[in-house]
């Protein structure tokens, strides 16, 4: 099989859980104290292998490309004020990895912004890499991914555990044995047994683009899932469980949380933070 070069990352979706700051502020350069959210999903991709990123975004996403360019205003300020043990703080990810930008012109749903990827992929298995779903242990989640790619040899996807008042928030699938069998998008309660939600991360075959079908039309969206099942048909899909902590930073609480724990682990910080909470409980 071939190795996973090329990796999509979508995020021309609008934050609306987090508003109003989203109004302003893509959800994906939210800080988790002093690197926004995007910057760990990017060294994520990068730890696990992959060589070529392409974002779809939408016209309110510039700041994530600033983020991914060199600002050589701010260096030479640095320079001049003889702080230059600053700039060794500044991001330089876009030296490790090739990174892409695609406009996305409306925000249609998880599926047509993959598709938009289609030419960029070709015919290889890639990865997607959602922009809200974070873990911070610091083990490549994507990587383990790959690896069971390349032993089952067709499409991946992460998934973990949740409660049953949990269902309703993710795409929820049901396997025999690590096969995935359904897909149910956020379902109702009692509408499916399985327990295991669908996380943003997936290795996908190529033959994915001509399974996503429909168009947006009346707000509704065209959803990834939909296309999975198509795949279903033709191919093998498999879970790749994941034990580490995950955080969805799409919602007020998931964000809160992520910043918390990072913050008790930064090594600047970690001290007081510590005591700050045991202080404050």
């Amino acid at each position: 099989m071939n190795q996973i070069r090329k990796a999509v990352i979508p995020i021309a979706g609008f934050g609306t859980r987090l508003l109003p700051v989203t109004k302003a502020i893509p959800k994906e350069m939210l800080p988790i104290v002093d690197k926004p959210i995007i910057h760990f999903i990017v060294q994520e991709a990068i730890a696990s292998g992959i060589k070529e990123i392409l974002f779809v975004i939408n016209s309110h996403k510039r700041t994530v490309e600033d983020y991914f360019d060199r600002n050589y205003e701010l260096e030479g300020t640095l320079i001049e004020k003889n702080e230059t043990e600053k700039i060794v703080k500044i991001p330089t990810l876009e030296k490790e990895v090739k990174i892409y930008f695609l406009r996305q012109s409306e925000a249609a749903g998880s599926g047509a912004a993959i598709r938009l990827a289609a030419d960029f992929i070709g015919d290889e298995y890639f990865a997607v890499l959602y922009g809200d779903d974070l873990f911070l242990s610091g083990k490549p989640v994507l990587k383990e991914l790959i690896n069971v790619y390349h032993e089952k040899k067709c499409s991946v996807l992460a998934t973990r555990e949740v409660r049953e008042s949990e269902k309703h928030l993710y795409g929820i699938v049901e396997t025999d044995n690590d096969k995935v069998i359904n897909f149910l998008e956020k379902p109702k309660a009692g509408a499916t047994k399985s327990n295991l939600a669908s996380l943003g991360r997936y290795i996908l075959s190529p033959k994915i683009f001509s399974k996503i079908t429909g168009q947006y039309e009346n707000g509704q969206e065209i959803l990834i899932t939909d296309a999975f099942l198509r795949l279903l048909a033709e191919e093998n899909f498999v879970i790749c469980p994941i034990d580490d902590s995950h955080y969805d930073t799409g919602n007020k609480l998931g964000y809160v949380k992520a910043v918390l724990d990072y913050a008790k682990e930064h090594e600047e910080i970690k001290e007081e933070i510590k005591k700050y909470i045991e202080e404050t409980r």
